[in-house]
């Protein structure tokens, strides 16, 4: 599955970014793919290589590009229970500096990148992300709902966007929490948040899982949680892109 390093003319400067797509030399629908919090390394240029390994142009921008290119952050090969700790202390500060202004900011500049790809078609794109990634997700589709038509979020605390952003909302979206993330009074207070702002949307708990059971590098992975997200997430793509 081809892939290559870009550069993004964003907000603040360029943005490195990593893409993924089928070699097949035509045009692909386009999906913007926010890491975690760790950033842009192996297990998220595997999960974009597997997703457009389904028939799209996968994006995955460097959003903490004003820290440096990345990787950003000088991670372990695995981050277990011992790593956490280092590791949050340098990618927390990252996250807090990363204000919801800057988010939509630089969405405006990765979409437009994205749609003028020649591999990529013109047409509707999804937005998808893990962890704080989710959450930057439902900004971007918020920010620009006549672009996006499907937002996806894993792990992700999507529920700190708000309701005025929900209101923004016209993608159909698809949200799969951590059973260690939300409770079920949780899960019910945010949707009826997003039934309130008249959201299309599925949004569950996935059980057994904690918070970022998506990635393989951590010890928070979980095999099946990553499975449900594919079956969760590919049909949302192909009834909406």
């Amino acid at each position: 599955m081809p892939g290559k390093t870009l550069q993004i003319p964003a907000a603040d400067g360029l943005s490195d970014a990593f893409a993924a797509f089928p070699g097949d030399g035509r045009q692909h629908p386009g999906v913007l793919m926010y890491a975690d919090g760790f950033g842009i390394r192996p297990v998220v240029r595997d999960l974009a290589g597997e997703l457009a390994r389904h028939g799209y142009y996968v994006l995955v921008p460097n959003y903490f590009y004003r820290h440096g290119p990345a990787p950003v952050l000088d991670l372990p090969e695995f981050i277990g229970e011992d790593e956490r700790p280092a590791v949050f202390a340098q990618v927390l500060p990252m996250i807090e500096a990363h204000t919801p202004e800057l988010v939509r900011r630089d969405a405006a500049a990765y979409l437009k990148f994205l749609t003028a790809q020649p591999e990529a078609s013109t047409g509707p794109v999804g937005v998808t992300g893990y962890c704080i990634g989710g959450l930057h997700a439902v900004r971007t589709a918020a920010a620009h709902p006549d672009q996006v038509a499907a937002v996806a979020g894993f792990h992700a605390p999507v529920g700190a966007a708000g309701p005025e952003s929900f209101a923004q909302l016209a993608a159909q979206a698809h949200f799969g929490h951590a059973a260690s993330d939300l409770t079920p009074e949780t899960l019910g207070e945010l949707n009826r948040a997003l039934d309130a702002a008249g959201v299309s949307y599925t949004s569950e708990i996935y059980p057994g899982t904690v918070h970022g059971f998506t990635m393989a590098d951590t010890d928070s992975f979980d095999a099946a949680g990553l499975r449900r997200h594919w079956e969760q997430l590919l049909p949302l793509l192909s009834r909406t892109l």
